[in-house]
């Protein structure tokens, strides 16, 4: 069966439109049932989405219906998410979040008792059980009475579970966060702390006032629609002038749900997530705690951290795009970090998800009190990256002539820099990258493949 509902990071759509409140709590039932506890735990976190209260509601009700227990945890950053559930062996959480999307999107996503994201083969169970009930496709069997697998039987009552608010919830993830870094004092230090008014803007801040920073904070003030909205991680220029302006030392952007962060040095220059890996990389190894003396990136990370971690005898492994793919290969390859360009950074010592808040504090840990503006782990190669619109993005595999043209670009960058010419997963487009040791190399090159693929496909 082919997926209708997951992507590759939960379910997620236009609040009230795609997604529904009656989806949710035909996506809450199912999950819930899927876990196959006697009384399945299941705990449920959310941003600060305005449709974030009725999805709530309805993904409870759900949980509720399959006798399960629903644990509200209230606004917290998704990588709050498997640290609770270890802490309390909740047997399943779901997150409301639709990340950095604007606040008319809202999302789904579930992680297992592990504190794993499900696998695409529960995902795809879960779908079957909804088509199998006819919601889905918006119908219902004869009676008017959903038929999905493992329900009660018609004579046995229904179990209900109860909803409940679990108290203490930010807590308990401000003290994992100070667990870990317990020893990393920040007294003394200017930090600034873009929230982009979304799941991070009560406990970012406090867990860096512990630390001891002196602390500013940014876009901590939701109102249900404007989460993401000019602020955060896709919109990173107003902390960059922040910093400047106020001459702070550092400063870290977070997206809607604090998966992700991005950093601005004292000067006022963005630094995306292959530089804040490139430092975590080595202060790890340096520290004894790089697993495997290897780390996880995908095709999108710039040539010139390959060429640094080669340099230091550091493995890389590359994989797709997405953090679900990177933390595949961190699990098969049992090592210790991995992350992307849009700073999703992994420490699987410490979660087993994108932490923004727990990659800012490791940034900083690994900087030992120098200033981001010294960094010099890697030296980040000039990229250009083009979205081309095409007709069919499918297209581009039987596309010899581009096939070629690529190929030849990729002899003349040999061991100076890279292309990657590939199909959008979401959109008809091509995206078009080239890394080179120039500004105009990187320009002249992918301007002659963009101009080609135009020609062919668009």
């Amino acid at each position: 069966m082919s997926r209708k509902l997951f992507g590759t990071d939960g379910v997620r759509g236009v609040a009230g439109e795609f997604l529904t409140a009656e989806l949710a709590l035909a996506l809450g039932r199912a999950a819930t049932r899927r876990t196959r506890a006697k009384r399945p735990q299941v705990l449920i976190v959310r941003d600060t989405r305005q449709s974030g209260e009725m999805l709530q509601a309805a993904l409870a009700a759900g949980v509720s219906s399959a006798g399960g227990d629903a644990l509200l945890g209230g606004i917290l950053p998704t990588p709050a998410a498997p640290l609770l559930i270890g802490r309390y062996r909740f047997d399943l959480a779901a997150v409301l979040s639709a990340s950095h999307n604007p606040y008319r999107d809202n999302g789904i996503k579930f992680f297992a008792a592990d504190g794993y994201k499900l696998s695409d083969e529960d995902e795809l169970a879960i779908e079957h059980d909804l088509e199998h009930g006819g919601l889905l496709s918006g119908g219902e069997s004869s009676n008017g009475i959903s038929d999905a697998p493992h329900g009660p039987s018609a004579d046995t009552p229904p179990a209900i579970g109860h909803v409940r608010e679990l108290r203490g919830a930010p807590e308990d993830y401000l003290r994992e966060l100070h667990t870990r870094f317990a020893a990393l004092d920040l007294s003394g230090q200017h930090v600034v702390l873009d929230c982009a008014n979304g799941a991070t803007y009560q406990v970012a801040p406090e867990i860096f006032r512990r630390l001891g920073a002196e602390v500013t904070v940014l876009a901590d003030t939701p109102d249900g629609r404007n989460i993401n909205a000019d602020c955060g991680s896709t919109h990173i220029q107003g902390l960059a002038d922040r910093v400047v302006s106020g001459a702070h030392e550092i400063g870290f952007a977070f997206d809607g749900d604090g998966d992700r962060m991005l950093a601005v040095d004292d000067r006022g220059e963005v630094v995306d997530g292959d530089e804040l890996m490139a430092l975590a990389t080595l202060h790890l190894r340096d520290s004894g705690r790089l697993e495997g003396n290897g780390v996880a990136v995908t095709v999108m990370t710039n040539y010139g951290f390959h060429a640094a971690m080669q340099r230091e005898g550091v493995s890389v492994a590359t994989t797709q795009v997405g953090d679900r793919y990177v933390l595949e290969e961190l699990r098969a390859r049992g090592w210790t970090l991995g992350g992307e360009q849009s700073g999703h950074i992994i420490e699987m010592g410490f979660n087993r998800t994108g932490d923004g808040i727990a990659a800012a504090l490791l940034t900083l840990e690994a900087l030992a009190g120098h200033r981001l503006s010294e960094r010099d782990a890697m030296r980040k190669l000039p990229q250009r990256l083009v979205n081309v619109a095409v007709r069919d993005r499918g297209a581009l595999g039987e596309a010899q002539e581009v096939e070629a043209a690529v190929r030849g670009a990729e002899l003349d960058l040999a061991g100076r820099g890279r292309v990657l010419v590939r199909p959008s997963g979401t959109e008809q487009l091509v995206r078009v990258m080239v890394e080179a040791p120039t500004e105009q190399e990187a320009q002249e090159v992918c301007e002659r493949l963009v101009a080609l693929v135009e020609r062919e496909l668009g």
